[in-house]
């Protein structure tokens, strides 16, 4: 496991120390698990570190590849070792059902500024029984302008259109998004998208669809890929998430534009192991992150949407226009159905194997 380390002392606090370490965590240790990169750095910086300073406590944070299997392995191992996980709503939802989770009540959220209660300034499928939303991210089209000279891409399903954008595309290898865009390349109204899907004609639809593109397409594995394949030149647009993007944009000067029309959003989630030995201070680590403030804090670091309305008014306005939560970018944005793809995961990764074979 990658861990970068990281030591902050503050004469102030008699013992307080944020450190990202492997070792085993002290009683005293708060142990929060991200991803790590751009967004680990994020999180330590907007709420780590003041959460750790404000309450005196020593916070370790540390990384994973996502997933239930550690935190299964802990509780039924009766040795949790993990306080707070940067996960999502299906994984909030999946162990809530395996009893792996501890319960997070919304109605004990800090409200809105004007008083407005949490589970109403929350956007909608942002918070389950045992998870709360921590930030919106999207996949979006992305495109270098310097192969364009008769108009640009102008909407996510531009993709498809191989007579007025010619050249290789990028795409993730995977079916999710890339069925959803090729119904809505194919006329499928947006809100309809996954009512069809859900139907063998809308999946051989979709497939149709994509097939008609199969040979234009580079398919990348990682998401890392998506935005060295437009910097190499490989691809001439691609698929990828807004904040990669945002990151070879800033702090790499890319001149790659994005395409939010058509947008597909998910959201991240806080969540509590069962049985964790610092439950009340891991959940009191989550009330903090989940304030308007510590929301907007993160969001001005890094451009993750924040998951309530009112944060957005202490996001930093060079930030706001980056967002998939932006009002003219949220407008034409298709929610990822975390339902649908926990019903049919399975049965269309096999299709998608096997069409991509042939």
């Amino acid at each position: 496991m990658n861990t970068k380390h990281l030591k902050v002392m503050s004469a102030a606090i008699l013992g307080a120390a944020i450190v990202a370490s492997t070792h085993t965590a002290s009683a005293r240790d708060l142990v929060i698990i991200g991803w790590g990169g751009a967004t680990g750095d994020a999180m330590m910086k907007a709420l780590v570190e003041p959460f750790a300073k404000a309450n005196g406590v020593t916070v370790k944070m540390d990384n994973y590849s996502g997933g239930l299997a550690q935190v299964k392995a802990q509780v039924e191992a009766k040795n949790v070792m993990w306080d707070v996980l940067d996960s999502d709503i299906p994984e909030a939802d999946n162990g809530c059902n395996e009893n792996l989770l501890e319960e997070i009540p919304i109605a004990e959220l800090a409200p809105a500024p004007d008083g407005t209660p949490a589970k109403d300034d929350f956007l909608t499928d942002t918070f389950a029984e045992c998870g709360v939303g921590n930030y919106v991210y999207s996949l979006v089209l992305a495109y270098d302008p310097k192969h364009f000279k008769n108009g640009m891409p102008t909407k996510v399903i531009d993709v498809f259109d191989i007579k007025s954008f010619p050249g290789k595309r990028g795409l993730r290898k995977r079916p999710r998004a890339n069925l959803e865009w090729a119904l809505m390349a194919d006329g499928v109204p947006m809100d309809q998208v996954y009512k069809v899907l859900a139907t063998k004609a809308g999946v051989d639809r979709a497939f149709k669809k994509l097939s008609s593109i199969k040979d234009h397409v580079v398919w990348y594995s990682s998401s890392a890929q998506a935005p060295q394949l437009l910097a190499d030149g490989e691809v001439i647009m691609t698929s990828a998430f807004n904040a990669r993007l945002h990151t070879a944009i800033i702090k790499e000067n890319q001149p790659f534009k994005l395409v939010w029309d058509g947008q597909i959003w998910a959201t991240g989630a806080w969540i509590i192991p069962k049985g964790s030995p610092n439950r009340d201070l891991a959940l009191k680590f989550v009330k903090y992150a989940t304030t308007p403030k510590a929301m907007g804090a993160f969001t001005s670091l890094y451009p993750y949407g924040p998951t309530r309305v009112s944060a957005n008014q202490y996001v930093d306005a060079k930030v706001s226009d980056l967002l998939p939560t932006s009002k003219k970018h949220f407008a034409k944005a298709l929610k990822r159905s975390d339902e649908f793809w926990a019903d049919y995961r399975d049965e269309l990764n096999e299709r998608f194997s096997s069409w991509l074979a042939k």
